[in-house]
């Protein structure tokens, strides 16, 4: 049973279904022999109608996401999990979004099934900065950058002030914001907050990691380096 509860937990079907597809001679090694259910287990050797199988638990994986995707599995409409693999969905552990991108925000977004990975990237203590190209409705004013970096911007209906953002102003009204903390929204509500409309958004670095040339609606699983690369800027 260990092989077919493996091949269950990536998706490919129920263990029930599984069994049916070792009895169809469907599951092979690489060579093209048939494997049993009772053979041992070996990720990479395995074949589900002679493809490689989806990556083992502990992936994670960037989307360059387009704008009109929700992050979730159960709105009706478009959701980021249409991009990726349908077995991804039937995954367990579950495959989880990295925190979110709004269906009107495009850019770098992560998945992962490790808990305590995404813990990792999305606790407070780590600090790890999200990097978003902002373009305003309107043109820029000139004291963005110093109200962003104070320390003291509050948002609608919250507390506690915004850690400090730094903001690079690249055209009249285009700016790139450094976040080093993630709140609801919070790109829009800050120039909310200060009488700007933003109009695109898009997410283009979370720690060192940027998706560079990775087209549109495209995804790719990250490897040990491309980890390093994401936690190289992490607050000690």
């Amino acid at each position: 049973m260990k092989l077919v509860k493996h091949l269950a937990n990536l998706g490919y079907g129920s263990r029930k279904d599984v069994q049916w597809m070792f009895r169809e001679g469907r599951i092979t090694d690489a060579a093209g022999d048939v494997l049993y259910a009772d053979d041992p287990l070996d990720h990479d050797n395995i074949r589900v109608d002679g493809e490689p199988l989806d990556l083992p638990p502990g992936l994670l994986l960037m989307l360059h996401k387009p704008v009109g995707y929700t992050c979730s599995m159960k709105d009706p409409g478009r959701i980021v999990f249409d991009l990726l693999p349908p077995r991804f969905r039937e995954r367990n552990p579950v495959l989880s979004t990295v925190g979110r991108l709004d269906r009107a925000t495009s850019g770098l977004l992560l998945f992962t099934d490790d808990g305590q990975l995404l813990h990792r990237i999305i606790a407070p203590k780590s600090k790890l900065p999200k990097v978003y190209l902002a373009t305003l409705a309107e043109p820029l004013r000139g004291d963005e950058a110093a109200l962003f970096v104070s320390g003291t911007l509050m948002l609608e209906a919250e507390k506690t002030p915004l850690l400090p953002a730094e903001l690079e102003e690249l055209g009249a009204n285009t700016a790139r914001l450094t976040l080093h903390e993630g709140r609801y929204h919070q790109v829009r509500r800050m120039f909310a907050a200060i009488g700007h409309h933003v109009e695109a958004l898009h997410r283009e670095r979370i720690g060192g990691l940027s998706m560079g040339d990775l087209p549109e609606g495209q995804w790719r699983a990250l490897d040990g380096a491309d980890r390093d690369q994401l936690f190289s800027t992490e607050s000690a």
